[in-house]
């Protein structure tokens, strides 16, 4: 009795001695968030490699017409911290599992409600836990990508693409988000007691996405009167030149680039003496 009980525990040890055993994935994980605008895209996903097989064919390692999903272990993880658009489609915030049925010309691309799922569904699939489904046309790559790769490109203020791409083959389909309404609603709610940094901010802003050109020219000069810095005096001589008042243009940029040299900024200096070349070609060209 003895004997059996002193075996059972060798076994026991020797098994939690294989379990504290680790080893490379053969498909590691991999897990990156995006910031798109003021937003977060999350993708978690398993990266196999090609390691000399066919890929994407009838009879290859990921065959045509069949679901995938779109990695390898567990069904590849897509997170959104914001409402987004897809194919047209509204897309609420949430996580949601990538799966695709790729094709020679053709690939369907879907985002499931159910995560649960170790890969694909399989027969407990069900139409209506699919968010939204959108075709994408696959390209053929002259590279060959070697490891799995799912990223973001393309990246703007308000959108991007998710790219897939593995062997020679890559899809893409872009995904936008509504950071205007985020930001006009917040430019809004800070106006009652507002800081330098805000009306600079909001300034900033409608200049760069071509908005109200006089409210956001009143909204720097506000910040100029709070403390002229030479950055902020850059910005109203922009908006003054967008707006045809080049001659004030280059009044307000001969202040910013005073501003910079006493603060030693070389970069604003070059900046606002290259603008007032070009803004005196202007009002040459104009008499």
């Amino acid at each position: 009795m003895r004997l059996l009980t002193l075996l059972a525990l060798c076994c026991l040890m020797t098994m939690g001695m294989e379990a504290q055993i680790k080893t490379p994935a053969p498909s590691p994980m991999c897990k990156m968030t995006q910031t798109v605008g003021l937003s977060d895209f999350t993708v978690e996903y398993s990266r196999p490699g090609v390691k000399g097989r066919t890929i994407f064919a009838s009879d290859g390692l990921v065959p045509y017409g069949e679901m995938w999903r779109t990695g390898a272990n567990a069904s590849t993880k897509v997170k959104f911290s914001d409402d987004v658009t897809i194919d047209g489609k509204d897309v609420p915030a949430g996580n949601y599992a990538l799966y695709t049925i790729p094709n020679a010309d053709s690939w369907e691309v879907m985002l499931y409600k159910n995560t649960s799922h170790w890969g694909t569904p399989g027969k407990a699939f069900k139409e209506d836990e699919i968010q939204v489904k959108l075709s994408a046309k696959p390209k053929s790559m002259a590279n060959t990508v070697e490891t799995f790769t799912i990223k973001f490109a393309n990246i703007t203020s308000n959108k991007c693409d998710m790219v897939i791409a593995w062997e020679n083959t890559q899809v893409s389909f872009p995904i936008s988000v509504d950071v205007d309404t985020r930001v006009m609603n917040n430019i809004q709610k800070v106006m009652g007691g507002v800081s330098r940094g805000d009306y600079y901010t909001a300034a900033r802003y409608f200049y760069d996405n071509d908005k109200d050109s006089q409210q956001a020219l009143t909204w720097v000069k506000k910040a100029n009167e709070m403390d002229a810095k030479f950055w902020q005096l850059r910005l109203q001589s922009e908006i003054e030149a967008k707006m045809g008042n080049y001659t004030t243009a280059i009044k307000t940029a001969e202040k910013s680039k005073a501003a910079a040299f006493n603060a030693d900024n070389q970069d604003y200096i070059r900046i606002n003496e290259k603008n007032i070349s070009k803004w005196k070609g202007m009002i040459g060209s104009k008499s």
